[in-house]
């Protein structure tokens, strides 16, 4: 499958494995693995033997926490792969890692196709622009069906499902796939790991010539040069057919869509084939760019442009995952780091294979390697040559929802505890470790119950620190209800020599973006300097609402009037009277609390939808909707996430643990009866 290009960089390939959670992306890697020759024998999840899941609460929890990257060989290609969390409260993992990789495999369930964060994390390659192929797992299951999967596909990610496999056998009975490009099949004895190639079976081969027929139609459709082909010879040919499915795979007009049962180890090797065979290399993705707009290619020879995309202290020192994509990064080398504004020194660099290291004098455009030696360096942070320094656009990180106050049991502890919050915040950037002004306790904030779970049970183990943990508090929202117009507000100091004098008239009103302010001042009343500290000012106020001190969000203010004294007007005083003026505003408005919510979906058996949907109803959750698959029912609601903490246990003992659910976040919605007027 080599191409012509004789650029090394043509034969690299960085992906991902995405995923909902228990779709199998944990033993699609460990297949991945064996079948390259990087591993010998087969890691199982449920064993706790996988390479990638290797962190003690991974093989406890039997789920990825952490982003893993590995590296193979497959046909003259190497493969830098990260196998990523399918859990929604490590979705910031999954954003981190998607920002440096250039394609992505994702596996879908073929029994319950499409779950809810595997259409979250769909969306977040969509943001980035990551090309994907899709592998439909576990066709061994019963009620597995493939033309379902693909449906939900269709339906709820919307792209266009360009099927290239027909399964041979079905649940049980499923042994190997009909390769519709080549119309060759490829079946897979028990224990074995090379499929045996042979002819289109008897029984299948009607099916499979109507299957290649339409993913032909399907292409033509969509590919200019397959198009030209079909009408003059009313066929695609397999290299023609490949060539259009790698340009749709990278355009994102379709994905391409395989299927086996990575637990029984079929359909490995052709996934690895679609891998090389259409997800593009680092040179076929667009040159990077700096935030000044600097484009930096994909040469080894050009300046070094990289970014720190994760940070992992190790009892042997500090890891430091970088992409690289430009230039050479060398052992030893000075680089400069463009976000804390200095030079560091690499001190070694090593090819990443999950917990294990290889150590490497250099790596060039195009690498995902780990770096020891970096100092300053967080996930987010450009480092470039110090003669051509650029900044990159760091990954984005989401906003905590929910918060646990956390203590050392000893007080000779405190110390101890609060250096390995600041380590474990600089290792997860989605953790925020704060000190209640109030009440003086330390609060931890992260995305769910679990992912504080997580970062205490870290600290716990790897400190050895015994933590008092308070109950979860979520992340709070104030809004205006109703507006008020005409707000005035006057900032007048004298204490001696200069004084402050500031007047300003503001409108708040309700508005659907987060915050907006303009200014209406006519006639110069407020100069342009004094209006810029006024929106300063404003938006100073925001951190603290007028109901129970949470950040205020959802408003439009408008300084409509105002006015200013020759002598003591300044940027301070402006400022100053448009926090305080605001706040007064915000006071006189009709505020609402908002609180987060989540859509839940629950599967259960169909004997306890009742006491599940009771229990719904109990924690304020609104059904949406409502499915029998398989002799299960799958339930989906939207709850308020406050209401959510301790439902795991709840939820398994109405279902003798039979019953499991998902959450993803869904914004905020007003609080019950907590609309004030003030």
């Amino acid at each position: 499958m080599r191409t012509n290009n004789p650029n090394p960089l043509a034969f690299v390939r960085n992906l991902g494995i995405l995923a909902h959670v228990d779709a199998g992306k944990t033993t699609v890697t460990e297949r991945i693995l064996f079948a390259t020759g990087t591993t010998h024998k087969r890691g199982e999840v449920h064993d706790g033997t996988t390479v990638t899941d290797f962190d003690p609460q991974e093989r406890d929890r039997g789920i990825t926490i952490f982003a893993a990257a590995v590296s193979c060989a497959w046909d003259g290609y190497r493969l830098n792969l990260i196998d990523t969390p399918g859990h929604v409260d490590f979705a910031d993992e999954v954003e981190r890692s998607l920002r440096v990789l250039d394609g992505a495999v994702a596996v879908f369930d073929a029994v319950a196709g499409v779950e809810p964060q595997s259409e979250s994390v769909w969306r977040q390659a969509d943001r980035h622009g990551v090309p994907r192929i899709a592998f439909v797992n576990k066709l061994d299951r019963a009620g597995a069906d493939l033309d379902t999967a693909v449906e939900s596909i269709r339906r709820r990610l919307h792209p266009a499902p360009l099927v290239v496999q027909l399964p041979i056998g079905s649940e049980d009975g499923f042994t190997g796939v009909v390769d519709l490009l080549r119309m060759r099949a490829l079946t897979w004895a028990d224990d074995t790991t090379a499929a045996d190639e042979g002819p289109v079976p008897d029984g299948l081969r009607e099916e499979a010539l109507r299957r290649r027929r339409l993913l032909e139609e399907a292409v033509a459709e969509r590919h200019p040069a397959a198009l030209e082909e079909f009408c003059d010879r009313e066929t695609l040919s397999a290299d023609t057919l490949t060539a259009a499915l790698r340009d749709l795979t990278h355009s994102g007009d379709g994905v391409v869509v395989l299927c086996g049962s990575a637990y029984r180890n079929r359909g490995i090797e052709p996934l690895l084939d679609a891998v090389v065979a259409y997800l593009p290399s680092p040179l076929d993705v667009p040159a990077v760019r700096g935030e000044q707009g600097e484009e930096r290619p994909c040469d080894p020879s050009a300046p070094l442009a990289a970014l720190a995309f994760k940070v992992n202290a190790t009892p042997t020192g500090r890891l430091t995952y970088v992409r690289v994509y430009s230039g050479t990064i060398e052992k030893g080398a000075i680089v400069w780091d463009a976000g804390a504004r200095r030079t560091e020194r690499v001190g070694r660099i090593l090819r990443v294979q999950a917990d294990r290291h290889a150590p490497l004098e250099r790596a060039v455009a195009g690498d995902i390697v780990a770096v020891v030696g970096l100092k300053s360096a967080r996930a987010g942070s450009t480092l470039c040559a110090p003669d051509a320094p650029l900044v990159l656009e760091p990954p984005g990180v989401a906003e905590p929802v929910v918060s646990v106050a956390v203590e050392a049991e000893r007080s000779v502890d405190t110390d101890r505890l609060a250096s390995a919050l600041v380590r474990l915040a600089e290792e997860d950037p989605s953790l925020v470790v704060r000190t209640d002004a109030e009440t003086g306790q330390t609060l931890l904030s992260g995305m769910g119950e679990l992912h504080l779970e997580v970062a205490v049970e870290k600290v716990r183990r790897e400190h050895g620190l015994t933590l008092n943990v308070g109950r979860p508090r979520v992340s709070y929202r104030e809004t205006v209800g109703r507006g008020v117009s005409g707000s005035v507000f006057r900032h007048v100091k004298q204490d001696g020599g200069a004084g402050q004098f500031a007047h300003v008239v503001l409108d708040v009103e309700p508005s659907a973006a987060g915050f907006e302010f303009r200014s209406a001042v006519v006639g110069g009343r407020v100069p342009q300097e004094y209006v810029r500290a006024v929106e300063a000012g404003c938006r100073d106020a925001l951190a603290e609402g007028p109901l129970g001190g949470h950040p205020v969000t959802g408003l439009r203010v408008t300084l409509t009037d105002g006015s200013t004294h020759v002598k003591d007007s300044s940027d301070t005083a402006f400022r100053t009277a448009g926090r305080f003026g605001l706040r007064e505003a915000l006071r006189a408005c009709a505020m609402v609390l908002l609180e987060p919510v989540v859509e839940v979906t629950v599967t259960v058996p169909g004997d306890a939808v009742g006491a599940v949907l009771g229990d719904l109803a109990a924690r304020r959750g609104r059904v949406s909707g409502s499915v029998t698959r398989g002799g299960s029912a799958i339930v989906t609601a939207t709850v308020p996430l406050a209401e959510l903490f301790g439902y795991a246990t709840r939820l398994r003992s109405r279902t003798q643990g039979r019953g499991t659910f998902t959450a993803r976040p869904t914004g905020y919605a007003p609080a019950p009866a907590v609309t004030t007027a003030r």
